[in-house]
């Protein structure tokens, strides 16, 4: 039981029903001009995030740039977002590296008052089975938060070490960013019946039936940070079987969405940003490594993005 009084299972089912709610936001993180933190564009993009009434709220994740956030900056996003989602719904922060640093990230978003705590990859190396269940065991030790495992990278659990970190009494759940259906379907079959299973793709919607039918339902949405009204549409579109929704919305956004995304390394994150500076968010540049994109992919982009806006607006006069 954390500080507050709330228990990993309480958690847990709070994140379940949101999850079945709607999708689950990862937002960006606001920029100046100079790369510099500007904590109350931030606090302006949320609240507008938050007002469409995602799921569950992830900051600081992978599109949130965590990988390039000091401490007192992640702190600063962490209080933001508490603030902003007011107990409304969960608040997931990301944390990661090594796990002695992975606990200097969750110590803070711990005494900001997040609800638990995405556990990105770990830095560089490749580990075996026992090496990932026991990095988990050491930040589960170090914080009373619980936590959700990330599998992307060089990060994947196999069915005994998923029973393993499931033992693990704060260890809620699994976001999956593989996706292998085959060994995801092991994994779920091996995990509790509470255990929290998502699809963490890229662009999650593309895979979004496949994911359905091995169990696993829920996913985040990158297009939430930018077009949460093309997200929404998705979402109620694949929960009510309308397949040929979907099929419209996959064959005239998403995928070629996906197709620009793949033209250069980063773009899962700085394309996003992009797409959100085009309608006027205030989310400013990515921060190096990552670069922002050229002209030429910003007029694909644009196009893009108003053919997935035009669905979304046809849909609802037809409605």
């Amino acid at each position: 039981m954390d500080k507050r009084g709330t228990t990993p299972r309480d958690v847990a089912h709070r994140l379940r029903e949101g999850m079945a709610r709607g999708v689950l936001s990862f937002p960006l993180t606001s920029m100046g001009s100079d790369g510099a933190l500007d904590a109350e564009a931030y606090r302006a993009y949320l609240t507008a995030q938050l007002a469409t009434e995602p799921g569950a709220v992830f900051p600081a994740c992978g599109t949130g740039e965590f990988f390039s956030l000091d401490e007192e900056e992640y702190r600063t996003v962490i209080r933001v977002t508490v603030e902003v989602a007011d107990s409304r719904l969960p608040v997931v922060a990301g944390t990661g590296y090594g796990w002695a640093q992975a606990l200097r990230f969750a110590r803070i978003a711990e005494e900001e008052g997040a609800d638990a705590l995405l556990v990105m990859p770990h830095y560089l190396v490749e580990a075996s089975q026992d090496g990932l269940v026991e990095q988990l065991r050491r930040i589960s030790a170090g914080t009373g938060l619980p936590l959700v495992a990330y599998q992307r990278g060089q990060v994947t659990f196999s069915a005994d070490a998923l029973r393993r970190i499931a033992d693990i009494p704060t260890v809620i759940g699994l976001k999956d960013g593989h996706s292998d259906l085959d060994r995801l379907q092991r994994l779920t079959l091996a995990a509790p019946d509470d255990f929290l299973f998502f699809n963490g793709a890229a662009t999650a919607e593309v895979q979004a039936r496949a994911y359905t039918t091995v169990g696993v339902p829920a996913y985040s949405s990158a297009v939430h940070a930018f077009a949460p009204e093309i997200a929404d549409a998705f979402f109620s579109a694949l929960r009510e079987q309308d397949d040929a929704a979907v099929d419209r919305l996959l064959r005239e956004f998403y995928v070629p969405l996906v197709e620009l995304r793949d033209r250069a390394p980063g773009y899962a994150v700085s394309l996003v940003k992009a797409a959100a500076r085009l309608r006027g968010l205030p989310v400013g540049p990515v921060r190096a490594p990552l670069t922002d994109p050229g002209p030429a992919d910003i007029a694909d982009l644009e196009k893009v993005l108003n053919a997935g806006l035009d669905l979304v607006s046809a849909a609802r006069r037809g409605a």
